[in-house]
């Protein structure tokens, strides 16, 4: 007999199969059991008839409880009707483990409550969905990232120093030396790229901002490009070619997903580069005829303002050239003006909000120096950062994006807190 899993079911019809598994739900309708079977690569509906089974198989399947662990034999069979286009006829069950009082039941539980089963909570069908699209977006990444001959680097989660000031950095000691968790690798990946050209990194980052809204975690990861000899404009074509490339690989391969989740497609198949762009000073003119008179020029954008924003366009929209006074002392000065920086931030649509921030980043020694002072930050921790200006410096851009925004986006849900699978929260650090 073969055994397959739920996911490699379809290439077995007509035959039997034996599958791990546990129940993620059951109904029975006179002599029929239906068994709603996951194994961690998909969901099934196991079909078992009393006439068609020995009397202890269907009390077997009668009695059943909510995640109890078992080996399933039946046969394949074709079912339209089934999301996954087939189910199982259940010939004979061996079961595992009698899970008793499952605690997370088919019917409504608060978020808290959710929250503190995560563990449990991620074996539903729809945080299932959730996190076979995250895994699909990791996928397609490295997957874009190689085929443009990227080098993947690994930057430090214990630094020195901030790149973007300390106030938001949760603090530890090194010995007897202060340090932080990382907020982004950029810095060390600007380093890398001078080595290799084309480099990216994956990995968790860490602000220890106090927020609560749907959009923050204090614990996200990053992918984070950087590129030398790569100016403003280069670097935003790779922006919009990455996005659409992992949009249309969920598209493509997370069917089933986006279906479970109710997501409309039609909106993602519409994600194709070029991604329209406003400037800072148009989106203030914008965003004061659209009624928002409390915003400024100078005045850095809220998740409102970026709603508004977007709401205008049908794709994602870069909004590019902030003033210089609200963005981080590395990026380089707009050549005509030296008010604004080369940067981009990409708003996705439907109110998700920032799911990028890039620039183009200072290449010239003295520039930099000068805005480090600006900024109040100390020199010598920053000294091997001022090397890479000294020593063949070139111009050189990079960005980062947000993991589990992006995943919120593209899978249509409403709370980042589902796109990870153990969220850290500004009052959850269980489980």
């Amino acid at each position: 007999m073969v055994k397959s899993t739920i996911a490699e079911v379809y290439k077995y019809v007509d035959q039997e199969v034996k599958i791990g598994a546990w129940l993620a739900n059951k109904r029975s309708s006179g002599k029929i059991a239906f068994l709603q079977l996951r194994d961690g690569t998909g969901f099934i509906q196991g079909v078992v008839v009393k006439n068609e089974v020995p009397e202890d198989v269907f009390l077997q399947a009668k009695s059943l409880t909510q995640e109890s662990s078992m080996y399933v034999t039946g046969t394949v069979r074709k079912e339209e009707r089934s999301p996954l286009g087939y189910e199982l006829q259940v010939t004979g069950i061996e079961l595992i483990h009698q899970a008793v009082d499952y605690p997370i039941t088919p019917k409504e539980h608060g978020t808290e409550f959710l929250m503190d089963h995560r563990h449990l909570w991620l074996r539903s069908r729809r945080q299932h969905a959730v996190m076979k699209i995250r895994n699909e977006i990791i996928r397609a990444t490295y997957e874009f990232f190689n085929e443009q001959g990227f080098s993947k680097v690994d930057p430090p989660i214990l630094t020195g120093s901030a790149p973007e000031g300390t106030s938001e950095l949760f603090h530890t000691k090194y010995f007897d030396e202060d340090a932080y968790l990382s907020q982004s690798g950029q810095l060390y990946m600007e380093a890398a790229a001078m080595a290799l050209g084309k480099v990216f990194s994956f990995g968790p980052t860490f602000r220890a901002e106090k927020s609560k809204t749907r959009r923050h975690l204090i614990e996200f990861w990053m992918i984070e490009p950087e590129m030398a000899f790569y100016e403003f404009e280069d670097n935003l074509k790779v922006q919009e070619d990455y996005v659409s490339y992992i949009v249309r690989s969920v598209l493509d391969n997370c069917t089933v997903e986006l279906k479970t989740l109710g997501r409309d497609a039609a909106k993602l198949e519409n994600i194709k580069a070029p991604f329209p762009r406003i400037s800072y000073d148009d989106a203030i003119k914008l965003l004061h005829e659209k009624g928002f008179d409390d915003i400024q020029w100078g005045d850095d954008f809220g998740a409102p303002h970026e709603t508004a924003i977007a709401e205008t366009f049908d794709k994602p929209v870069f909004i590019t050239h902030y003033p210089t006074s609200i963005k981080p002392f590395y990026m380089q000065p707009a050549g005509d003006r030296d008010d604004v920086v080369l940067c981009a931030d990409l708003i996705a649509p439907e109110g998700y909000g920032e799911i990028i921030g890039g620039s183009q980043r200072i290449h010239d020694y003295e520039l930099l120096k000068q805005r480090l002072a600006e900024h109040d930050l100390p020199m010598e921790a920053y000294q091997w950062y001022l090397d890479l200006r000294k020593y063949g410096s070139v111009p050189h851009s990079g960005f980062g994006l947000g993991l589990e925004r992006t995943v919120a986006w593209i899978s249509g849900v409403e709370h980042v807190r589902e796109t990870i699978p153990f969220p850290r929260l500004l009052n959850r650090l269980y489980p």
